[in-house]
């Protein structure tokens, strides 16, 4: 069992020296190099089509939630009739 624990307790100490605990920043050299320059080229055209084949709730919530009066009607009522309250044309109105 000593043998056990004290085998746990090297291993455990040559593993720390190996890759010490860094935190989660990194430096500004290395933070693009985690993904290869066509993988980022590949996802910023993704990015492009999403934006651009958007629901219409998406793009009506996104309308809602850059007006903050829409934006606490919605916590209430809903998306929808906040949008509907604050976007949409009254019928008779030009």
């Amino acid at each position: 069992m000593l043998s056990l624990l004290l085998w746990i307790q090297m291993h455990l100490g040559a593993i720390e020296k190996v890759s010490p605990m860094r935190g989660p920043f990194i430096n500004r050299r290395n933070a693009n190099t985690f993904m290869s320059p066509q993988q980022r080229w590949r996802a910023k055209a993704q990015e492009r089509v999403r934006e651009r084949n958007k629901p219409a709730y998406e793009i009506n919530r996104e309308a809602c939630d850059d007006y903050k009066l829409c934006e606490r009607y919605a916590m209430v009522y809903g998306y929808n009739a906040a949008y509907n309250r604050y976007f949409r044309q009254r019928r008779g109105a030009k």
